[in-house]
């Protein structure tokens, strides 16, 4: 009879559990996704609409999921990931049945509200990193990635046929549902503590602020920032000027999306593959700059649908491209034994883009729509050269120590001596030591010396 060897079953765990939270990840984003090519036209007809307010609407969810990402994060490193995680998505299931049942602007904005209250992006993140092995981590990461682009095209492209056929009310619930379907698959399908092959317990060695300026992170985090800021600014004013400008209604909205998504897929994919198989960071330059020419593209005064289908297939491309790429240099980047509070920090970036694009829409709106545009391309174009100077990241493998009770703690100077040990945390409070190693430079023989042959590999 034929066993399967620990490699294949690690394997078959990581991608059980990679696709999981995948899903969840994806389900949630298409919730939040949904609403962004309709609520701009749709939102004017809820009683106290104004401008601002359909863009904070849009962009409260962001502020709230800012907010509490941080603390949802350092207190997944405290109980667990996967509490942490049920509780935000019931948090959002509630939020958006407050929001269906609301005929009022305010209603919208409390449910939203309580949507972003369930902050477990960070917490999703971190809970790949802690049960994925650095081999694969990287291709996990941009699965996590590609599935929010796959929810956010596939969200512009189902979003205007819902709302015509159910109404705004009718759209809410249908987000409701899509909470609840990822409640149960986390549920379900999420390792429980016990089963949970990670460190999840671990506590921050590094403050809040050190993981905000980290030289390895700070421009990882302004990426994320801008790149939401961006795409809920243009997609607060792209539907109404796609209606006014070319006269196309609701449901034409979602061909073209359909169309430009699957060429800015095709664009994507040798991106990213390049990316994993050579360098990261010239390929996420490349993604801002067509990130950039997409924003001026689509606030040149050209109506003409062909122009519109060019501008927004670079969108694509782009969205699509960075979308993926910035988990896994995330991933590679995080320092030893703070993955959950700096997945916080991360995703905390995230989210306030959302909300501030979702404002920087809503107060240009009656300008038409192209400074909103001009506005976003002048900080993609700062955001990209920012970006000069970042080094390339290594792909490092954590190992996680188990410390013998009652023995003195390890002399972390000697073990960071070690070729190809990057960095070293001890966790006295979990009787665990955390390594961060370079696998291409490591010296194996010297490491097991130290450690006694008690690492392993995770």
């Amino acid at each position: 009879m034929r066993t399967r060897s620990p490699d294949s079953a690690l394997l078959a765990a990581e991608i059980r559990v990679t696709s999981t939270l995948a899903m969840i990840f994806g389900l949630r984003m298409l919730g939040l996704f949904l609403l962004l090519p309709v609520f701009s036209v749709l939102g004017g007809d809820l009683e106290g609409s104004t401008p601002a307010l359909i863009g904070t609407a849009i962009g409260i969810y962001g502020l709230f999921q800012a907010l509490l990402q941080i603390p949802f994060g350092m207190l997944s490193d405290r109980i667990g990931r996967r509490p942490v995680i049920l509780a935000g998505l019931v948090l959002f299931v509630a939020g958006g049945a407050v929001a269906a049942l609301s005929d009022h602007i305010v209603g919208v904005i409390i449910g939203r509200a309580l949507q972003g209250a369930g902050a477990i992006a960070g917490v999703i993140m971190a809970l790949v990193g802690d049960t994925v092995s650095d081999q694969r981590r990287t291709r996990a990461m941009a699965l996590i990635g590609m599935s929010v682009g796959g929810a956010f095209v596939l969200a512009l492209v189902v979003g205007p046929l819902l709302a015509r056929g159910l109404g705004l009310s009718g759209l809410f619930w249908a987000i409701t549902v899509l909470g609840a379907l990822a409640l149960l698959v986390a549920w379900w399908r999420v390792p429980r503590p016990g089963a949970q092959t990670s460190h999840a317990a671990m506590r921050s060695p590094l403050s809040l602020w050190q993981l905000a300026i980290h030289p390895q992170l700070w421009r990882l985090h302004l990426s994320i920032f801008v790149l939401h800021l961006t795409m809920t600014a243009t997609f607060v004013v792209l539907p109404l000027m796609l209606r006014e400008q070319l006269g196309l209604s609701l449901s034409s909205h979602s061909l073209l999306y359909l169309l430009v998504m699957l060429g800015g897929v095709l664009g994507m994919v040798p991106l990213v593959i390049r990316a994993d198989r050579h360098r990261a960071v010239p390929v996420l330059g490349i993604g801002v700059m067509l990130l950039a020419l997409a924003q001026v593209l689509l606030a040149l005064p050209v109506e003409t649908l062909w122009w519109y289908v060019m501008a927004l297939l670079v969108f694509f491309t782009a969205f699509n491209l960075l979308e993926a790429l910035l988990p896994s240099l995330v991933g590679r980047a995080i320092p030893a034994g703070t993955r959950g509070a700096a997945m916080g920090v991360y995703s905390s970036s995230q989210f306030l883009g959302v909300f501030i694009g979702g404002q920087l829409g809503g107060w240009l709106l009656g300008s038409g729509g192209e400074l909103a545009l001009w506005m976003a391309a002048g900080i993609v174009v700062v955001w990209g050269l920012l970006l000069f100077g970042m080094r390339e990241l290594p792909k490092l493998e954590s190992r996680v120590v188990p410390l013998e009770a009652g023995r003195d703690l390890p002399d972390m100077g000697q073990v960071l001596q070690i070729t190809g040990v990057v960095e070293g945390v001890v966790v006295p409070e979990d009787g665990i030591l955390v390594l961060k190693i370079d696998t291409q430079k490591l010296d194996e023989n010297a490491l097991n010396e130290w450690l006694g042959g008690r690492a392993q590999a995770v």
